[in-house]
This record gives C-alpha cells, sequence and structure tokens, in this order.
C-alpha cells in the first residue's frame, strides 16, 4: 500500500511538478459510502487536487475544497492539512450518471478556503467552474493564482488515485522551445494507469520521463485524517445545552450525533451524557 505526494523537478526543461498516488487511504474514505462510480470519480479527482494544493502549504494549516449545487452532486467537501492528513465526503442524488462537473452542480460553486493559525481570518477564493473536467478547471485556477501554465491529469477508480501536475516556470522556453509540448504529452500517458499501478513515485517518473533529467524530492506520506474526535462531541452537546440534551434522551433514549466527513455515529446514553457534563463542572450531583 503507498499512498504519497512526490514533488519532482525537470531540471533540464525547468518545468516542475508533483505526483500524487492513493490507495488504502482511499478505501478508508470511501468505506460505507456506497457511492456511485460518478460521485466516487469526482471525489477522487477533487482529492488528489486538494493533496496537490496542500503539499504546498509552508505553514501548519487547513485547506478545504468545497463544492455546493443544485444538480445531482448537492455539496462535496474535502480537507486537507499541510501535514496530508486528508477527509472528504459527498451527497448526491440517488440516480447519477457521467457529466461535466458544472452539470454535477448545476447551480453551485466550487470554494478554497485556507485555515492557518498564523492568520486572523481564514482566506476564502471562489474556483471559477470554466471547464468540463475537475483538471480543466483547475488548470484555469493554477494559470490565474500562480501566473503559471498548468496541466493536470487525474485518474480515480473504486481502488485508487492517481494525479499528475505539471507546470511550465518562466525559463522553460528557454531551455528547450519544445520542451512543454514534450512532457505534456509524456504526461497524458498516465490516464493509461493500469501500466503504472505497482510502480513506485521513481519508477513513475522514470518511465514517465525517461529522457529528462529528474531531480525528486522527498516523498511526502498521506493519511486518512479521520479518527475518533470526543472533544468536538463535548463542545456539540455543551453548546445545546443540559436542558436541551436532557430533553432529547427523554424523548429517544439516548443522544445521537453524526459526523459526515468522517462517517461516523456517536451513540451516548444517559450514562455517557451524564459524565460529560459532570467533568465540565465537577460540581454537578
Amino acid at each position: 500500500m503507498s499512498n504519497y505526494v512526490q514533488r519532482f523537478l525537470l531540471e533540464n526543461l525547468d518545468i516542475r511538478g508533483a505526483l500524487v498516488h492513493l490507495d488504502s487511504v482511499w478505501l478508508q474514505m470511501l468505506a460505507g459510502r456506497n457511492y456511485p462510480l460518478p460521485v466516487t470519480q469526482l471525489l477522487g479527482e477533487m482529492s488528489a487536487t486538494s493533496l496537490l494544493l496542500s503539499n504546498n502549504l509552508k505553514h501548519a494549516g487547513r485547506l478545504t475544497i468545497q463544492l455546493n449545487g443544485s444538480g445531482p452532486v448537492s455539496m462535496l467537501v474535502i480537507d486537507c492539512t499541510e501535514s496530508l492528513h486528508i477527509r472528504g465526503m459527498a451527497k448526491y442524488e440517488q440516480q447519477i450518471e457521467s457529466q461535466p462537473v458544472a452539470d454535477f452542480l448545476g447551480h453551485g460553486q466550487l470554494l478554497l478556503t485556507l485555515d492557518m493559525p498564523s492568520m486572523r481570518e481564514s482566506y476564502q477564493s471562489i474556483v471559477p467552474l470554466d471547464g468540463n473536467t475537475t483538471a480543466e478547471i483547475f488548470e484555469h485556477y493554477f494559470k490565474q493564482s500562480e501566473q503559471l501554465s498548468s496541466r493536470l491529469f487525474l485518474v480515480a477508480t473504486d481502488q485508487t488515485i492517481f494525479g499528475l501536475l505539471i507546470q511550465k516556470l518562466p525559463t522553460t522556453d528557454l531551455q528547450d522551445p519544445d520542451g512543454w509540448i514534450r512532457i505534456e504529452a509524456l504526461a497524458a500517458t498516465i490516464h493509461d494507469h493500469r501500466s503504472i499501478v505497482g510502480l513506485t513515485a521513481r519508477e513513475i517518473l522514470t518511465r514517465l520521463f525517461n529522457e529528462e533529467t529528474i531531480r525528486i524530492f522527498n516523498e511526502q506520506p498521506v493519511q486518512y485524517g479521520c479518527h475518533e474526535d470526543s472533544a468536538k462531541i463535548y463542545t456539540l452537546l455543551h453548546l445545546l445545552g443540559r436542558k436541551e440534551v436532557d430533553s432529547i434522551l427523554k424523548e429517544f433514549g439516548e443522544v445521537v450525533v453524526n459526523d459526515d466527513i468522517c462517517n461516523r455515529e456517536y451513540r451516548l446514553d444517559a450514562l455517557a451524557v451524564d459524565a460529560i457534563f459532570r467533568k465540565a463542572d465537577p460540581t454537578i450531583h
């Protein structure tokens, strides 16, 4: 099992890039979801893109990609930390077919949010839905935000995710006027992902760009970002207040809290609820 983001530089061409691959982490994200294939593919492509973006974070923080719309996919949320802990989920209609990303959303928007402890407020950016695919949309975004020509190649199945980003630096054409076109064509062959299954990042990059001088940086591991978060449940119950929580207990016999993004359900009986409030206020008898 291999889950990583691998940055690289084609030194003889001044073209930089990154490769992302998920398998076991992706299976954890999909566990118990039963998404239709088009939703799985969209979530996988957005997850790969989120990792490629988050890998550029220089300080502690969290990047969130959120899709909201009136189409077959009403919501999709992925968040990823600078240390590449990722989680995500989607909400969708029962009947859904493959179609352009903009059609999945209907009248919707794609929002990027960056939260960092060093920032007083979150930074938000609306990504224009310019393109029929996730790759096309973010190629336009990279062009606007980083002023660099970029190509993004994404493959997502119910077993694995591959993503490859290449970016043309300002000096690329000085190195080789035909270099960018050549590398674009070579990178596009990653869509036949069957030929690279089981290969390491170094082997994939060497196979794709075997005639280029490749500098490969340290591989960054990716982890599933969902862990049992009791503190979040405690905070939610205290926000509701003891009176409201007791009312729920009286009516239903338990308090049920759903953590949608992690696909986890917390069930608390009267004893567990009482322990939570006693912990916050030891004077309660």
